[in-house]
């Protein structure tokens, strides 16, 4: 009765548990750093790459192991049966029995330097995966703040879209009264209320789009729950000090530190590494070997098998050798083999130029794009200064039946429209900035 009670309390406190645990990442609330530090821990791909480096680090032990002497054992039993010639020369009918026991070693002492070259190139291929990864994580961060900023971005959306909405019922409220007093005609109730049902519809639009935001943001970070609230922040104008520095500046920058250029740099190295370990096949090649048997031979006389007519027969024997191998012709395998190993090389050379130039058009093209961004950003604050100006004067002008309900809702209509601009160009512009800073060498999301 007692364990049945202790039971049941550990059900309750483990289901309570679970609830508090999910209560909680439900509630949680994720920073920019939290969502990008939880897409790199967590990414399946990355996980995977992550594998496929140990895997690779692997041939770095077996290339180690290759400078060790090798250790076998082996054992055998062999039974003979028929007749042999004995001391007197009479044929006599005779059983073998023979047990053999031996342990090998060999050791290689020269091979052209190829154990040394395969050690070097293993070694290479783990940092050219480790520089594959770190590009692998750049293109997650870079998405993850981007799906971020999107977020932020469709909240903003809503506070205007909901700005106008708010605006629009006091507007009902007031000609609602103005019609009642007999002071405006009910055609004006009926436009605002027209705009209001369209603001309203807008607002809905923008919620839908920040679910969206939100879910695409989840999904990358490969969340189950497939929704995700973000913190509140105030995003400020965008410092463009960055935009002065010219493309070429940015460029040279990226080209130091990016993983891409690092990755094609150590191929070609490890390429080389390729074309000496074939070469190295061409050389003569020196080993040592050591060899300890021992053979128990049994002979019985046939066809008495009792013990006391067994012989035996004990053999120990030691070899100590030196091997040394010389290639001559081996129908040009080897030549074909090194010829190979060039072109993979020359390849890895012009792999080398090919990202180099992509890395300088990719500047290029986020240089001009966040010039583009800027430009855009400063032309919409002047048409969301001057738009304000004129729904002010326009409301102004409503408010003592100067301008007619139409004329208002189109001045209303571009104000939203200038602040939507404003703030979409704003987001983009802030992106575009730490996509450049990003060539810089400026991370994503400060330490």
């Amino acid at each position: 009765m007692r364990f049945k009670k202790i039971f049941i309390a550990s059900v309750f406190i483990a289901v309570q548990s679970g609830l508090f645990a999910q209560d909680t990442a439900e509630n949680k609330v994720w920073t920019l750093k939290e969502c990008v530090d939880y897409a790199l821990e967590n990414n399946i791909s990355i996980i995977q790459s992550e594998l496929d480096k140990l895997n690779q680090y692997q041939d770095v032990k077996n290339a180690r192991g290759n400078f060790l002497p090798n250790l076998n054992a082996s054992a055998s039993q062999s039974f003979n049966f028929g007749s042999s010639i004995d001391a007197t020369g009479s044929r006599v009918s005779a059983d073998y029995r023979s047990n053999n026991y031996s342990l090998n070693s060999n050791l290689v002492l020269f091979d052209g330097f190829s154990n040394i070259h395969t050690l070097n190139q293993a070694q290479i291929n783990v940092a050219v995966q480790e520089a594959n990864i770190t590009k692998m994580k750049n293109d997650i961060s870079l998405n993850v703040v981007n799906a971020y900023l999107q977020v932020l971005f469709a909240k903003e959306q809503i506070k205007i879209a909901q700005f106008q909405v708010d605006i629009s019922i006091k507007e009902v409220e007031r000609i609602t009264n103005l019609v009642d007093a007999g002071l405006a005609p009910k055609g004006d109730l009926l436009n605002i209320k027209a705009t209001l049902g369209s603001d309203e519809q807008t607002l809905i639009d923008a919620q839908n789009n920040f679910d969206m935001a939100t879910l695409r943001l989840a999904q990358l970070l490969q969340l189950p729950e497939g929704t995700i609230a973000i913190e509140e922040i105030e995003l400020k104008d965008p410092n463009n000090s960055i935009i002065a520095n010219e493309s070429t500046v940015i460029y040279e920058k990226a080209a130091i530190s990016f993983p891409e250029i690092k990755a094609a740099e150590l191929t070609i190295e490890s390429a080389e590494k390729g074309v000496k370990i074939s070469k190295a096949n061409y050389l003569p090649s020196l080993s040592f070997n050591y060899s300890l048997s021992t053979v128990y031979q049994h002979r019985q006389g046939y066809p008495d098998f009792f013990p006391h007519n067994e012989q035996l027969d004990n053999n120990l024997g030691h070899f100590l050798g030196l091997s040394l191998n010389i290639p001559i012709f081996n129908r040009f395998q080897f030549r074909t083999s090194v010829t190979r190993a060039e072109i993979n090389m020359e390849r890895a050379k012009y792999n080398l130029e090919s990202e180099k130039l992509r890395l300088r058009e990719s500047v290029q093209i986020a240089y001009t794009d966040a010039k583009s961004a800027s430009k855009s950003f400063e032309a919409s604050k002047k048409s969301v200064e001057a738009q304000n100006e004129a729904f002010k004067y326009a409301q102004e002008r409503f408010q003592v039946g100067n301008m007619n309900a139409f004329d208002f809702n189109q001045t209303k209509n571009r104000l939203f429209t200038a602040e939507s601009q404003l703030l979409r160009s704003k987001y983009d512009y802030t992106f575009k900035l730490k996509v450049l800073e990003f060539y810089y060498g400026v991370p994503f999301v400060a330490e």
